[in-house]
């Protein structure tokens, strides 16, 4: 019975948040001005209420049949929701997120007194009493927002514990698990696939050997050759009462024979040979994707450690008698769990710093024209190769008269210098800095942003603080995802000539497109070479750059292979740079630790990580390499590429309403050497084929799209006469064999489904295709 609690629990925990979440933003709607669907945020406390019984948590079901009885009234226009109302009910939706993340601790909690008399107020028309604050335990404790979020325990009182979603009879169920057992299992798959690296030694001995067989009956088949002439020899031998001749009979026999073998032998081997292919490649995937599955069990939206901070700042204002409204954004990014605790409290200091330093009277803010509630927003987003979590706030801003007076009354100012706003600035971060005039149970002690400076030199990376407009401070935390798993592109390139080529990688959310650049797309720019990429629709320039080159072994010519050059096109804030190397191997979820402690440019290097045999390979830094690359010299002119004719690129015109799915489809096609368009919808293609259509070979198209769905876009192109003969491939979420017959019956080449998504069967069918 208790293990089915625990499942009902999961689910509650997840519709409670939806539910809460589409409260609060009825409510956000209201403060500025915007219209709410009242119906809507009735029937959502209506089924708060329900759930919330259906659990057996009858202190929830209190709140929330109070809510449903106040949103009744609001819908029925007998209650208006002024700041006074909205308030409560924010108080009554942090109390159900308190009762539900401290289930752990307390599985039958009381209904808490406070938002049950405030709500009662508010129902009956009397005097709103006073939010009583919440005890210190729930005030100074990090927030525990879903079981999956490790408990908020040191690895000394319990084990941290994952979510895992399991599918059951169509909804969603969540598994508790260790997170150390997650990291075991992740562990052993990276140890077996690098076992399975032997694999391809077997294959390529399997495959000498039958080299080596077929050389060998190429050398037979040349003695078989001459076995006429032996036998006539060997007729002549005899007449003439020469033995020899019978010796030549059996010679002529037994290469016969050896013949005959060794044609058996060349049959067991190749079949071998196939055999093992076929079973390497099936291996191989299945690895793969047991591999990135695993890996992705280790990485958890930021909501996990996150989500309960609006409900912490909210409680740390009524308790200093503040109106506060937040805002949390971006908490659905996946993040590696451990990062995300070594965030935990930094972040919750910075929002503790914006409640004491931030806050102004209410009529202060109306004279500003702000609304009377601070605003408080915590934002988390990945921006190339490292992970930004910003704080920000429409308060008073940072003082700068008052900090450079604090600092230097604490001597971090030298006499008579005129540091810059960004040095005095800087000083807040200082151990023991603080401007409060007194001593509270939020500010005072000058803790709080010197712990989110070291929590950010601790994770390479830094803090930051500035005014931002129009009002209010912006405290930044900018720290590489070099400290956890991230997807890595890797790539491979000689350093100087004659050496074997080093394994590299590089942040895949910095890596804008991957090039196979002709002879065509080569320029020349102050005597430096350059790439002509499509960017946007438009044809432009970037430098090009042998990454020989950036670490450090001086001028390099481009590497030149099959008459390409290939190459990464880095993203550097708006502009770009492309990076030549040797090979594009793969992009992988990977570990990555620190930059090792060795010579070299350290603003070159990110991170290691270890790959499937073990060897550990460099994570280049992108933000370094476009540094080093626009500091231009590096670069010797490009190689001369052979006058012989080069085969077209094939282009591949890939339609899809998801920027997702098209960006994966374009990276593994060009990654494959095709050349590879995008449209957003079935128009937007049909458009692109009808103005652009002889430059395109083949189109991979979503069904469920805008304006013109896949269906339809295929129908255009099959009664067109100039598009006919295109192939189109249709590629879609929806398996039912009837859409497959009908995409097939409408003249699809082929028709995938994205269930079953396999890069190589896209690529194998696109090669048959074409």
């Amino acid at each position: 019975m208790d293990d089915i609690r625990q499942l009902l629990l999961a689910a509650f925990d997840a519709e409670h948040r939806e539910h809460i979440a589409a409260i609060r933003a009825a409510l956000a709607a209201v403060e500025t001005g915007r219209p709410a669907d009242w119906n809507d945020v009735f029937r959502r406390a209506h089924s708060l209420k329900g759930a919330a019984r259906a659990v057996d948590l009858p202190a929830v079901e209190e709140v929330a049949h109070r809510l449903e009885a106040l949103f009744d009234r609001v819908v029925q226009g007998r209650l208006g929701l002024d700041r006074a109302t909205a308030g409560v009910v924010d108080l009554a939706l942090d109390r159900i997120e308190g009762l539900v993340a401290g289930l752990p601790e307390t599985p039958e909690p009381e209904a808490p007194a406070d938002a049950i008399a405030a709500l009662d107020a508010c129902l009956s028309g009397g005097p709103i009493p006073g939010a009583a604050p919440p005890p210190a335990a729930a005030t100074e404790r990090a927030p525990e927002p879903t079981p999956a979020a490790s408990q908020a325990q040191s690895p000394a009182q319990a084990p941290a514990q994952t979510q895992t979603p399991a599918a059951q009879d169509g909804a969603v169920a969540y598994l508790r698990i260790a997170s150390d057992q997650v990291e075991a299992l992740s562990k052993a798959v990276h140890d077996l696939n690098a076992a399975l690296q032997g694999q391809e030694t077997v294959t390529a001995a399997v495959a000498g050997l039958e080299s080596g067989a077929r050389a060998l009956r190429r050398s037979v088949d040349t003695v078989q050759g001459r076995t006429g002439e032996m036998v006539a020899l060997a007729r002549r031998l005899r007449e003439a009462g020469d033995p020899a001749g019978a010796a030549l009979d059996g010679f002529v026999d037994r290469v016969r024979r050896l013949d005959g073998d060794l044609r058996g032998v060349i049959r067991g081997i190749s079949g071998l040979a196939r055999v093992q292919s076929r079973s390497t490649g099936i291996v191989d995937g299945a690895l793969r994707r047991l591999r990135d599955d695993s890996d992705r069990l280790l990485l958890v939206p930021a909501e996990t450690v996150f989500g309960g901070y609006g409900r912490m700042v909210r409680e740390i204002a009524r308790e200093a008698g503040l109106a506060v409204e937040v805002r949390l954004h971006g908490l659905d990014l996946q993040v590696d769990r451990g990062l995300l605790q070594a965030l935990k409290d930094p972040v919750l200091h910075a929002l503790r710093n914006t409640i004491s330093h931030g806050a102004e009277t209410a009529q202060a803010r109306r004279q500003a024209g702000k609304p009377e509630a601070l605003n408080v927003t915590l934002s988390v987003a990945s921006k190339g190769s490292q992970l930004l979590v910003t704080i920000r706030d429409d308060g008073r801003g940072p003082d700068l008269a008052r900090i450079l007076e604090t600092g230097r009354r604490q001597g971090l100012v030298p006499p008579g210098a005129d540091p810059t706003p960004e040095s005095i600035l800087d000083l807040v971060f200082a151990p023991g800095f603080s401007t409060a005039a007194a001593v509270d149970r939020i500010a005072g002690r000058g803790m709080g942003l010197s712990v989110v400076a070291e929590a950010a030199r601790a994770l390479r990376g830094r803090a930051t603080l500035r005014a931002a407009e129009p009002h209010g401070t912006e405290v930044a935390i900018t720290v590489p995802l070099s400290a956890a798993r991230q997807p890595v592109l890797l790539v491979e390139a000689a350093l100087r000539p004659g050496e074997a080529p080093q394994t590299f990688g590089l942040p895949s959310g910095a890596v804008a497109q991957l090039l196979r650049l002709s002879e065509r797309d080569l320029a020349s720019v102050a005597s430096e070479p350059a790439a002509r990429i499509n960017q946007g629709g438009r044809d432009v320039v970037v430098p090009l750059v042998p990454l020989a080159s950036l670490l450090g072994s001086g001028a390099a010519p481009l590497p030149l292979h099959d008459g390409l050059v290939r190459a990464v096109l880095l993203r550097c804030g708006p502009a770009f740079c492309a990076v030549a190397v040797d090979r594009l191997l793969d992009v992988r979820v990977l570990l990555v630790g620190p930059a090792p402690p060795l010579g070299g440019d350290p603003a070159l290097m990110s991170g290691t990580v270890m790959l499937a045999d073990e060897t550990p390979a460099l994570v280049l830094d992108p933000e370094g390499l476009c540094v080093r690359a626009r500091a231009g010299g590096l670069v010797a002119a490009p190689v001369a590429v052979p006058e012989r004719r080069k085969a077209r690129v094939r282009t591949v015109l890939v339609v899809d309403d998801s920027i997702t799915t098209r960006t994966l489809e374009k990276s593994i096609l060009e990654a494959h050497g095709y050349r590879v368009f995008v449209c957003v919808d079935g128009q937007d293609a049909l458009d692109r084929l009808r103005r652009d259509g002889a430059e395109v070979d083949l189109v991979v198209a979503d069904v469920e799209m805008p304006r013109l769905d896949g269906f339809g876009l295929l129908q255009a192109v099959k009664a067109d006469p100039g598009l006919t003969r295109l192939p189109v491939i249709l590629m879609t979420s929806r398996g039912d064999p009837a859409d497959i017959r009908r995409g097939l019956d409408l003249g699809a080449d082929a028709y995938l489904t994205k269930q079953k998504f396999d890069q190589r069967e896209l690529l194998d069918t696109i090669g048959q295709l074409l």
